[in-house]
């Protein structure tokens, strides 16, 4: 693979949904990648779609809810590097949907749950208690896997 190639960024949008200062994570099974740890709604873009077109995609194949437009606020975005893939994530808080969260996805999502933002489970992704973290600072933007 030719080297310019082998670096094309990837983008994925994830879903931070509050309610009562809790957040909305999933555990992850039979993806192949973090199975077992927690994260969010999330997925990469299709190509052709925004940010909130990808996560409102996402909500409904992944949740079974509907996330408006109006109702999402970029809150974080990471450009992370790990072996073979560059990464722009982009975080979207919404504290509104409609429909019952349901795991449309059982043979990927063990499970939901909500967790104290402040207090996310042992088992949760690395780089996802890392970004809430800087979302819960104000922080907007980060670098995470890139050589110092």
């Amino acid at each position: 693979m030719p080297e310019k190639e082998r670096f094309k960024p990837y983008a994925a949008a994830y879903l931070v949904l509050i309610k009562d200062g809790q957040v909305l994570l999933m555990k992850r099974a039979n993806t192949g990648y973090q199975d077992g740890n927690y994260g969010l709604v999330s997925g990469h873009f299709d190509g052709g779609e925004t940010a909130k077109q990808c996560i409102i995609r996402e909500s409904r194949e992944e949740a079974g809810i509907t996330v408006f437009p109006e109702d999402l606020e970029v809150v974080h975005v990471v450009h992370r590097f790990r072996p073979a893939r560059e990464y722009f994530d982009i975080y979207l808080r919404a504290e509104k949907w409609s429909g019952e969260i349901k795991n449309m996805e059982q043979d990927k999502c063990d499970e939901f749950g909500w967790f104290k933002i402040d207090d996310l489970p042992e088992n949760a992704i690395p780089e996802l208690k890392l970004a809430l973290e800087n979302i819960r600072n104000n922080v907007h933007y980060g670098e995470l896997g890139w050589a110092a």
